[in-house]
């Protein structure tokens, strides 16, 4: 409504494409400090935080597949 016809055609098709690279690269930046496109799928390092296991039989906390203790394979996450 500003600008004539051809131009605001062109300036909104330019906003619409940056406006959303933009965001993107902030966000990327935030999760990741200055550099946008170098986080991994899981945020800044997805093989530090190690996520250890509670057994539901005997409340037990550990690491692995099946409790040291009861040798039970039913467990829930504990971050």
């Amino acid at each position: 409504m500003i600008l004539p016809f051809p131009w605001g055609l062109g300036v909104a098709l330019a906003i619409f494409i940056a406006f959303p690279l933009v965001l993107r690269r902030r966000m990327m930046g935030r999760m990741r400090g200055s550099d946008g496109f170098s986080g991994g799928f899981f945020g800044i390092n997805s093989s530090t935080p190690s996520v250890k296991y509670v057994c539901l039989t005997c409340s037990n906390r550990f690491k692995g597949r099946e409790c040291p203790r009861c040798g039970s394979t039913m467990k829930r996450a504990d971050f």
